[in-house]
């Protein structure tokens, strides 16, 4: 459980980096895939690593996962060859900054996401709003949370404070999902489906998907979100789902995915019908669909 803490301390502490960056007159640069860069990715960046990687006393020395120096994958450290990172059992998958294109909008729709991957699947995730001052996270067996403010993250939290301040995920499940286990319940228009999409990236396919969702389910409720917030919503019970039609990274979704697959809810490839897999050889993520708690089987296989 040090390793959630460890991640809640590490985000928070890059968050208030990034906002005196946010709130400066920034300069920007170009990836050499042209994608943004700014001085706060940077900053981000090397206060997480140095985190990470800081020694911290544990008392089970023989349980590899209580091994503070972990290795690190991370958006602006992604250049470890796949030979070495396929010996990895666990490491930390970090994106710095997820949201640099709203950042520079100053919509403050951005996050600072960290995941613990244990072999190919995340089993701990945290994601923190630097503007909103809140965190999502979760670890396998103890589930998804909320934190809504963050003045008890100090170097002396605890498990047992944190989860005493936090509220349990999915907070916000609505009326409509009662009964959603067949197609004449979907079909039902006071069950309203919300689907949500990126501010960003929006793409043929997912226009597609929502015209086939209209077909089955009735009318449809259409949000617009960035950065890793999309996930968040699915997992507070927000909305219920999140097509993914367009290019994303393994570091963009696995904080993500563990929140909301600890709150009940799915991320699916859609070709492969699982869950997401990490640590690939090629780091890009396969489209994939995200789906709420009490979501029936074939609203992942539209």
């Amino acid at each position: 459980m040090h390793h959630l803490l460890t991640a809640i301390l590490a985000t928070k502490r890059a968050g208030k980096a990034i906002l005196e960056v946010y709130n400066s007159d920034f300069a920007v640069e170009h990836k050499d895939d042209n994608s943004p860069l700014t001085l706060a990715d940077k900053r981000s960046h090397e206060i997480i690593l140095n985190e990470l990687q800081q020694p911290r006393a544990t008392n089970d020395k023989e349980n590899t996962l209580n091994n503070p120096l972990l290795p690190v994958l991370s958006e602006e450290g992604k250049d470890i060859s796949y030979d070495e990172r396929k010996r990895w059992e666990y490491f930390w998958l970090v994106d710095p900054l997820d949201g640099t294109k709203e950042f520079i909008k100053k919509n403050g729709e951005f996050t600072v996401n960290i995941a613990l991957i244990h072999k190919d699947q995340p089993v701990l995730g945290c994601i923190y709003i630097p503007v909103q001052d809140s965190f999502y996270f979760a670890v396998v067996n103890l589930g998804a949370y909320l934190l809504v403010n963050s003045k008890i993250v100090t170097g002396d939290l605890t498990i047992q404070k944190l989860l005493d301040a936090s509220q349990k995920l999915p907070s916000n499940v609505s009326t409509r999902k009662s009964g959603l286990h067949n197609n004449q319940n979907i079909t039902n228009k006071q069950h309203l489906l919300t689907v949500v999409g990126s501010r960003s990236h929006a793409t043929k396919e997912l226009t597609e998907f929502v015209d086939k969702i209209k077909e089955k389910c009735g009318e449809v409720e259409f949000i617009s979100a960035g950065s890793s917030l999309k996930f968040c919503l699915v997992a507070e019970g927000k909305a219920d789902l999140y097509p993914r039609f367009g290019p994303t990274m393994e570091w963009d979704t696995a904080a993500g995915q563990a929140i909301v697959e600890q709150s009940g809810g799915r991320v699916v490839d859609i070709s492969a019908k699982g869950p997401l897999k990490y640590n690939k050889n090629n780091l890009m993520n396969p489209f994939f669909l995200v789906s709420g708690q009490g979501y029936p089987p074939f609203l992942n296989e539209s």
